[in-house]
């Protein structure tokens, strides 16, 4: 699936928003490598370079068109394309950074982080956890409609619901970490219900659009969009609330 990194910083004050408050959490790092696991167009990058300069940084990331605004925005860092699924992560690391890149089915994956962070080094998570929200039942629910079942029958466009935080704090706690999870609920003010639209096309509207013709996208997009302007009515001056709950997991190895 491709993203578009000039789709996705329309909104760069507001999805840089939860990177900032996850890194406030991050308490001093020891020696070694930081790295910004899926960074996007560099947004959450250039925040942990103006925080931790002493500790080499490099972005990682699967889209090459995230990379092209990333190496843009930051000449001076290195940057590498690589799929954390697979991704080697190097021992004695200070810092895993991954601010709404990793998608269920991934604790393995943070297990296997947190082995290689060194002692004191953490694990810095954020996930959007709003497949309950409008925005994607919604999705959801243009995709049933019978101008538009086809395209999907027998392909998984939603994605699954995260694991509980129970399930986050009993299997990364095995690995010798102290553990900090909680969910925060971010009501960011938008221009107009099209806004929103704009909004989940960079990000959970892509693999719907994907899984569709060409031709029938315009269609969808209509359809969705009356949808969105139902569920969310517009305020006093017009704007509406795009109400956004995540969840955020910081993880420091003992030392």
């Amino acid at each position: 699936m491709a993203w578009s990194a000039a789709q996705y910083t329309k909104f760069e004050d507001e999805r840089t928003r939860p990177a900032r408050d996850l890194l406030a959490q991050v308490t001093e790092l020891p020696d070694g490598p930081a790295f910004d696991l899926g960074c996007g167009p560099g947004n959450s990058t250039e925040l942990i370079l103006n925080r931790f300069r002493d500790n080499p940084l490099t972005g990682i990331d699967s889209d090459e068109d995230m990379l092209s605004a990333a190496r843009t925005r930051l000449p001076e860092l290195r940057f590498e394309k690589a799929d954390l699924a697979s991704w080697v992560p190097p021992a004695e690391s200070a810092l895993f950074f991954a601010n709404a890149v990793f998608q269920p089915e991934h604790i393995v994956l943070f297990e296997r982080l947190i082995l290689a962070l060194a002692p004191g080094g953490t694990l810095a998570v954020q996930m959007p956890d709003n497949l309950d929200e409008p925005t994607h039942v919604l999705m959801e629910e243009t995709a049933e409609e019978s101008a538009f079942a086809s395209a999907f029958a027998g392909r998984a466009a939603r994605r699954k619901s995260l694991p509980s935080p129970a399930n986050y704090v009993e299997r990364l706690t095995a690995k010798d970490v102290r553990i900090d999870v909680w969910h925060t609920v971010y009501y960011h003010q938008l221009a107009n219900a099209n806004a929103i639209v704009e909004w989940v096309k960079g990000t959970g509207l892509r693999p719907y659009l994907d899984a569709l013709p060409a031709a029938r996208r315009a269609g969808y997009l209509a359809a969705y969009a009356d949808k969105i302007r139902k569920a969310y009515p517009t305020m006093k001056d017009g704007r509406v609330l795009l109400r956004f709950p995540r969840l955020f997991i910081v993880a420091t190895r003992n030392r």
